[in-house]
């Protein structure tokens, strides 16, 4: 891991200030949010909006580097990106906001496309597998780092958005400097849903419901912890805890999934996760009950994701991956931008509560519903499944190809091993 470090630092680098700023802004507007007056329904708009954004760019992104290449899209979305998080001070205004918001998602996805690419691009074969666990780590420090510089200044002012806006310029230098543009290339056009959900009715479901988990994580823990009445430095340790749980458990996860039926650890896991909102619902006055509680979500959640991917692609075969990852990133984005509308319907109706309340009935779903599904199909022998490759939620499919590339490597590395033995 060292070895890739060293020789593409600079585009680590610039990836690492990219999700500063992003993380830096979900939780500062949560926060600033509350100080502005806004309702929680507006504020659930706002977060939504940027998932509105994010799909779109996801599936945009690919046709505008085809055409004008990948510096001139990276260097444009970020430019955008830095001027909208000047304006959101100066514009204090809910549907300003969501305006914004929808930019943002779409800027930072075209961004995360480009810069993926190129990180693909760079990669061989010998290092895929190390060079996109990196990836994974660099995305989680910089989302933690950010809940750090929260408290660095005042929330009502101005400084806390002129950060993230610097951190965005800042990191063009190392990627623009340090990398040739990709040769264009060719998005893959998405399996029809009907055709995912008759291949993988657990992928499909799952996804869905995992999408409003996750946009409750990154879209609406800040507003909640705005609500219940926490100072910033807790809501900054709230926030960073759902990601430490994340990138702590990805990998053990990651690792029985290989050995054994991975609808049971599914099952296993969303069921962990709901026991952690439950946790949250009931005992979440007190903070390290409420830092337990996230840390447990964050935990389950997020390698559920890649759980998921990995479940379905075991019924598929290697032509079709990529084809199917599309679509499952749709489907994962609908439920983002329906989740935090739905968290801030539940929380007008029933208090800050409905935070949890919600993430719990969303994880317990997916528990019960995968039970359901171990009584419809048999299970694949272990040694039959597709290797484990930790991506997460906030990734573009370009990623998560990145990942398929790498499991169909282990695949076919694991297969000239035996052979010779």
């Amino acid at each position: 891991m060292l070895q890739i470090l060293s020789s593409a630092w600079p585009l680590f680098l610039g990836l690492m200030l990219l999700m500063v700023g992003n993380g830096l802004q979900g939780t500062l507007l949560g926060v600033r949010g509350q100080i502005e007056g806004f309702s929680t329904f507006q504020m659930s708009v706002v977060m939504s909006a940027y998932f509105v954004g994010f799909l779109g760019g996801s599936r945009m992104a690919p046709e505008m580097i085809r055409r004008v290449g990948h510096v001139r899209v990276f260097a444009a979305l970020g430019s955008l990106i830095s001027a909208v998080l000047i304006l959101y001070p100066t514009f204090a205004d809910p549907w300003v906001w969501t305006a914004g918001r929808i930019l943002i998602g779409f800027c930072f996805s075209g961004v995360y496309v480009t810069a993926e690419s190129w990180l693909n691009n760079a990669a061989t074969n010998e290092n895929r597998g190390k060079a996109l666990s990196l990836y994974m780590i660099v995305q989680m420090i910089g989302i933690v780092a950010a809940q750090g510089l929260l408290l660095t200044a005042d929330p009502s002012g101005f400084v806390l958005f002129v950060i993230p806006s610097v951190l965005v310029s800042i990191s063009f230098a190392p990627i623009l400097l340090s990398v040739n543009p990709t040769p264009a290339f060719d998005s893959t056009k998405p399996m029809s849903l009907r055709e995912l959900l008759n291949v993988s009715p657990l992928g499909c479901v799952g996804m869905f419901l995992l999408g409003g988990v996750f946009a409750a994580q990154f879209g609406m823990a800040a507003v909640y912890g705005a609500e219940v009445g926490l100072s910033l430095v807790q809501i900054s340790t709230f926030v960073a805890t759902f990601y430490i749980g994340a990138v702590l458990l990805q990998y053990p996860l990651g690792w029985m999934s290989d050995r054994m039926d991975r609808r049971m650890l599914i099952m296993v896991v969303a069921a962990i996760g709901g026991a952690g909102g439950i946790l949250g619902l009931l005992l979440g006055g007190n903070f390290t009950l409420l830092l337990i509680s996230a840390f447990v979500i964050g935990g389950a959640s997020n390698p559920l994701y890649s759980l998921l991917i990995a479940y379905t692609n075991d019924f598929l075969n290697v032509e079709d991956m990529a084809a199917a990852s599309g679509g499952m990133i749709f489907i994962n984005g609908v439920g983002a931008i329906a989740g935090p509308l739905i968290t801030g319907w539940m929380m007008s109706a029933v208090g800050p509560q409905g935070y949890f309340a919600l993430i719990a009935v969303l994880l317990f779903a997916t528990s019960v519903y995968t039970g359901y599904r171990m009584t419809q199909r048999p299970s694949i022998p272990s040694e039959d499944t597709t290797a484990y490759t930790p991506v997460m939620p906030s990734s573009t499919p370009v990623a998560v190809e990145f990942a398929r590339e790498y499991a169909f490597d282990s695949a076919n590395e694991d297969e000239e091993t035996g052979n010779e033995s």
